[in-house]
């Protein structure tokens, strides 16, 4: 898997999330006594392609990613949007693995329907950059630089074609209801009050799902405050990992 990393000090994994990869992070990867670790998934950016798109065999791959790596743990993960859903498979299928949990915009424990009208226009995004750019758009609706959702745009359309799609049905099938209580570290649930996918209701109720879940709705921010507020960000992640 692709990835990349900067800093020194304690390891945190930052999960992208849909039509996503590291670059969603590049605003955020410096950050005092912090080493950053982006990956790409297989379907996303530099990865590979694999066959299905799957949030469990999403985080396999992480598994193998961090303990190739030889990341220290249990470690710190973050997960953004779909990315979340990977960081929440992560952790209850791999409790060795993760210390605490930051899911941002996270899709909730019992999945997320896409309506069926939807998916004509999921299947044109692959071949239609200027679709794709106002799609990510609207999910960063406070970031002011165009020059990076181009960038992020390019980079989006790199997704395995199957996984346009395929991704969607992926997190309609999710569900981890019930099973959050097998995990009792620290879970920061973050959602931008100006976010079209995910809604307060819906973050409040991933909160509810762990024992240790706090719920912080960003004023002013939409889907992805790590493109629309980087400091934000990382105000959050600095006291998250020392609270």
């Amino acid at each position: 898997m692709a990835y990349n990393t900067a800093g020194t000090g304690t390891p945190v994994l930052l999960v992208h999330g849909n039509t996503g990869s590291k670059l969603w992070y590049e605003k955020v990867m410096e950050i005092e006594g912090v080493r950053t670790v982006a990956p790409d998934m297989p379907n996303f950016g530099a990865s590979g392609h694999i066959a299905e798109a799957d949030i469990d065999v999403y985080a396999d791959y992480l598994q193998g990613f961090i303990r190739e790596m030889g990341l220290p743990t249990p470690l710190p993960v973050v997960g953004h949007s779909l990315g979340g859903a990977v960081a929440i498979s992560l952790t209850l299928r791999y409790p060795d693995l993760v210390s605490r949990l930051m899911l941002v915009d996270s899709a909730p424990l019992d999945g997320l329907k896409t309506p069926e009208e939807h998916y004509p226009v999921i299947e044109m995004y692959k071949n239609n950059e200027e679709l794709l750019t106002q799609a990510l758009q609207a999910v960063t609706p406070t970031m002011d630089d165009p020059v990076f959702l181009e960038r992020l745009a390019k980079e989006a359309m790199k997704m395995n074609p199957i996984a346009f799609a395929g991704n969607a049905r992926a997190l309609e099938r999710f569900d981890y209801r019930g099973k959050g209580a097998e995990f009792d570290g620290p879970v920061s649930v973050i959602v931008g009050e100006k976010d079209v996918l995910i809604t307060r209701e819906m973050a409040e109720a991933t909160a509810n799902e762990f024992p240790a879940g706090s719920l912080n709705v960003l004023e002013g921010v939409g889907h992805s405050v790590m493109a629309e507020s980087p400091e934000t960000f990382v105000t959050l992640l600095k006291e998250f990992l020392v609270s």
